[in-house]
Parts: C-alpha cells; sequence; structure tokens
C-alpha cells in the first residue's frame, strides 16, 4: 500500500512567524503558489496528450492533485504573511493571463518522450527550488511547506524519468540530441509568460504587463534563495533526463554554468536572502 501523502492539516499553521519573512519572500512565494495551483489544467493536458496509457494518465491525475496541494499550501502561507493577499482573485487573474492548451490530443513538445524529458526539466527545477527555499528560510511553517514540496518534486522527477525509460524502448526517434534540444528549450522557457504572468498576478503589480521586467523581478528574488550544492544537484538531474552520464564532466560543466548565471541574477537579493551564518 502507497504511504499517505501529506496534507494541509499537517502543516503546523500555529508556528508561523511573522518576523522571519520579507516583502521578497513574500512575492516570490505568491508567484510560485500560482504557478503550483495550475495543476489541475497540466494534468487534463497530460491526460489527453497520454490518452490511450491508461497507468500514465493515473500517474498524471495523482500528479496533479499534488500540485494543486502545493499551491494551497503556498497560497494559505502568503495569507498568513500577508493579510490583504485574496488567492482566489489572484488566481484567478492569473489563469486569464495564462492558459494551458487542455485540449490538447498531442504533445506540444512533438512526441511523447519529449513530453516526459520536458516534465522532468521541470521537476528539476522545482525540487532544487523550493530545496533552497527550505535550507534559506528561517520561518518555521514555510520550512515545513518546502521541504515537503521539495520531497514530492524529486519524487515526481523520478516517476516521469521511469515513464519516459518506458517510451524510450520504443521511440527510435528519441535520440540523446533531441532530448537535450528539449531539455534547454524547456529550461529556456523559465523565462516566459507563465511565471511572468504569475508574478504579476500573484503580486497585483502596478501599471501593464511587461513580461521582460516581471521576470526579471522574480528571477533576481528566487535566484538569491539558491546556494551551489542545489543547483550541483539540479545540473545532474537535467543531464540525465537529457540523456547523459548524471556523474559525468558534462554534467559537473552544466552544473557550474548553471551556478554562474543563478549566482549572477540573484546577486542583488542574495545578501538579503542568506541563512544566517
Amino acid at each position: 500500500m502507497a504511504a499517505k501523502h501529506w496534507s494541509l492539516d499537517d502543516i503546523d499553521w500555529s508556528r508561523f512567524d511573522a518576523s522571519a519573512v520579507s516583502p521578497d519572500l513574500i512575492a516570490v512565494i505568491k508567484t510560485a503558489a500560482m504557478v503550483e495551483r495550475n495543476g489541475a489544467d497540466y494534468g487534463r493536458y497530460l491526460n489527453g496528450v497520454f490518452q490511450d496509457d491508461p497507468d500514465f494518465q493515473e500517474v498524471a491525475t495523482e500528479w496533479a492533485k499534488e500540485e494543486e496541494q502545493h499551491g494551497l499550501a503556498l497560497g494559505r502561507w502568503a495569507a498568513l504573511a500577508d493579510p490583504g493577499f485574496d488567492m482566489e482573485a489572484s488566481f484567478a487573474r492569473f489563469t486569464d493571463m495564462y492558459k494551458i492548451p487542455v485540449g490538447a490530443e498531442a504533445s506540444i513538445r512533438g512526441s511523447r518522450t519529449a513530453e516526459l524529458c520536458a516534465r522532468c526539466v521541470v521537476e528539476t527545477g522545482t525540487s532544487s527550488f523550493y530545496s533552497a527555499i527550505r535550507d534559506a528560510v528561517h520561518e518555521p511553517v514555510l520550512k515545513q511547506i518546502c521541504r515537503n514540496i521539495a520531497a514530492d518534486e524529486f519524487r515526481h522527477y523520478q516517476l516521469f524519468y521511469r515513464h519516459m525509460e518506458r517510451y524510450l524502448a520504443t521511440d527510435r526517434e528519441a535520440s540523446t540530441w533531441e532530448r537535450l534540444k528539449v531539455a534547454f528549450t524547456r529550461f529556456r522557457e523559465a523565462d516566459d509568460d507563465e511565471i511572468a504572468s504569475a508574478y504579476f498576478a500573484g503580486n497585483t503589480v502596478a501599471g501593464p504587463y511587461d513580461r521582460g521586467s516581471a521576470n526579471a523581478a522574480y528571477a533576481s528574488r528566487a535566484f538569491g534563495f539558491y546556494q551551489k550544492r542545489h543547483v550541483h544537484r539540479a545540473g545532474h538531474m537535467f543531464a540525465q533526463a537529457a540523456g547523459f552520464n548524471p556523474e559525468g564532466w558534462g554534467a559537473t560543466l552544466l552544473a557550474a554554468v548553471l551556478w554562474l548565471v543563478i549566482w549572477f541574477r540573484g546577486r542583488k537579493f542574495r545578501p538579503v536572502l542568506a541563512p544566517a551564518r
């Protein structure tokens, strides 16, 4: 029997410490809450892409429920940190701005193998992100939430990777080059409208929506939480998803480049967000 998954009732909300939060931390968590809460639509999209694969559909449906719960937990925390935050109104703004192709019957990545590779890349990013937040913050409730989510996201990576391997056994067109191309394409999409819209909607940014400024505002804050070890692990997971040896020189080089990018983009907020020594 599978272990019972955690719920919102398992979080010790009474331990919330308002003195351990900052406006920049709240802005990052509000953004994450928007994206995670949208898991239901992602689940519908994946069920359409894998419409004749009931084994994967079961995985995708459960994954979507867990993602949505992540968003609810983060949104509840954000409302504790900012009593004026309206999760439902913010989420409605976000879904008006950013649409997932829920009616798709084929992957926007070109193949099912490519779709699963892209999902591995996403889970690589989220598992490292929540691990970084967990290790950086001192607010006990958010620390507990992020510990739970980080564990979920790493498990999700393993689930998607396992199903990708199943498809790789019969997909003769899924070369390492194709997987690498898909992985890098999905990685670059971290700067697309999803995160920017989530930041804009979740933080009720004044003025017209501008993707570039919204992405820059989010990334400079979010990347400030990372430490080198989080990026090192992400680099090796990314390499594995792309078809390379996760312990090889390529993975090590990739992790080093990723760290330089993340360090540079998060340099403004790193002194503010770094864990106390």
